[in-house]
């Protein structure tokens, strides 16, 4: 077999793999290079491989990382299946077309052409089939098998079989135990003899999972004891819904006080839609709360608003108020008209509940940026800033470590990608010293015999 790293080397988005043997040729994730910019320059660059030639595609879960090239692969000549587990399909068709919206808008800000238009969205999903958990695919000479990653609801690690050898492709590894889903299967007893592991957070360890629900409730409470609004940009897939399931709780437990709550995002709002479409995929404690009759996505004081006419009201209801809204990094949606409006007034306070890329209006305010620009308007940074590590949908440096440490003794070799070069070091030192399983960190471009 022959691996070619063509994304996600050195850098936490744009995962694309590619897996050969023979003539055959598949892809593991195809996900938009992200930035700066919600779209960087080089999306708009050709593959470096012949899209008519691959196969089949597979998904590790639906985040535009993982899978925002799709449909330029479809628009460039990909005629193949694309796999991934049913949510991961519903919830990607969702997030594809928002992010033709506003891939959209950022060509006419920049005079070129879309990446890809609404109808290569719609041509991809005809192409995509939904695979359960641990059935086998076969494709020519490849068996795929996905196992449950535990990231967000339906993502996967993707093990490809094929010559005799058995690599995972890890996706994005989840922060278990999750408060909804089941939590990430182990590799033990898969015989993994290669690895491509996800370093988002490779050099860092989250707050307790248990403990993160308390400091969101001391957040909260001193906010409304000083009037503000607490802003929380989330990113509509799985941060949004954790939230919701803690408020839930929070709210009914009468932990914190009465205020407004809003959901301003139409797309969070959507894809809860899909939750609840796919309940077998919480985890046994959820799936009972649900049964005994609680609505973990709904309380007394929360409103969705779907409607821009809807989210601009939110401006006229008085303070104090909780207002989450997307994107998770503030690099577009409806966040932005709030961050505009409050950032300025230190009653206020932002609170980061997911990574932040480096270069984003997110990571600016979050490292201690003074003013920020905002549709070209320059906004002080006088209200709180807070973090909460433990939202975070991706394993931490021990956990992944945990997550290997089963498969040592066939590992032959790890390949460390999907994280800022910092944290890909931090992990791949801690894998060779604690582990004693070779490890490197690849480029974009290189290319490894299996």
């Amino acid at each position: 077999m022959r691996l070619t790293f063509h994304g996600g080397a050195k850098s936490v988005t744009g995962a694309n793999y590619l897996v050969e043997s023979g003539q055959a040729n598949i892809l593991v994730d195809c996900g938009l290079i992200q930035g700066g910019y919600y779209c960087d320059k080089r999306n708009f660059e050709p593959f470096p491989y012949e899209p008519d030639k691959i196969s089949a595609a597979f998904i590790t879960h639906a985040h535009i990382d993982h899978t925002g090239r799709l449909p330029k692969l479809i628009k460039d000549g990909f005629k193949g299946t694309v796999y991934s587990t049913p949510p991961t399909r519903e919830f990607a068709g969702l997030l594809l077309a928002d992010s033709e919206n506003i891939l959209n808008k950022e060509a006419q800000r920049e005079n070129h052409a879309p990446l890809y238009g609404i109808d290569d969205v719609q041509k991809l999903m005809t192409q995509w089939q939904g695979v359960s958990y641990r059935k086998p695919i076969e494709e020519k000479r490849f068996k795929i098998t996905l196992y449950d990653a535990g990231h967000i609801l339906g993502s996967s690690v993707v093990v490809v079989e094929s010559e005799g050898k058995k690599i995972a492709f890890s996706g994005d590894l989840g922060n278990s135990p999750s408060p909804i889903i089941m939590p990430t299967e182990s590799l033990e007893e898969l015989d993994i003899d290669y690895c491509v592991i996800e370093s988002t957070y490779g050099d860092r360890f989250h707050e307790d999972v248990d403990k993160r629900k308390g400091i969101l409730e001391n957040i909260i409470e001193a906010t409304v004891k000083t009037g503000g609004v607490l802003m929380i940009p989330a990113f509509a897939m799985e941060r949004t819904q954790q939230l919701l399931f803690e408020l839930n709780e929070l709210v009914e437990n009468g932990r914190i006080p009465r205020v407004p709550i809003f959901i301003d995002s139409p797309l969070a709002i959507k894809l809860t839609a899909v939750y609840r479409e796919y309940r077998s995929y919480f985890n046994p404690e959820v799936r009972d709360l649900i049964k005994s009759g609680d609505d973990i996505f709904n309380f007394r004081g929360l409103k969705m608003t779907l409607a821009t006419e809807e989210s601009k009201a939110i401006n006229e209801v008085p303070s104090p108020k909780i207002i989450i809204a997307g994107s998770g990094m503030s690099q577009g949606g409806r966040i932005l008209h709030h961050e505009r409006r409050y950032l300025s007034d230190p009653k206020n306070t932002i609170l980061f509940v997911g990574y932040q890329a480096k270069n984003s209006l997110g990571r600016k305010i979050l490292e201690g940026a003074k003013i920020v620009k905002i549709f070209g308007e320059e906004v002080p940074v006088n209200c709180r800033v807070e973090a909460i590590g433990g939202y975070s949908a991706h394993a931490d440096q021990a956990q992944l470590l945990n997550w290997l440490k089963p498969a040592r003794k066939t590992l032959k070799k790890v390949f460390v990608v999907q994280g800022e070069e910092e944290a890909s070091a931090a992990l791949l030192r801690k894998i060779h010293d604690e582990l004693a399983i070779e490890a490197v960190a690849p480029n974009v471009g290189d290319v490894i015999e299996i």
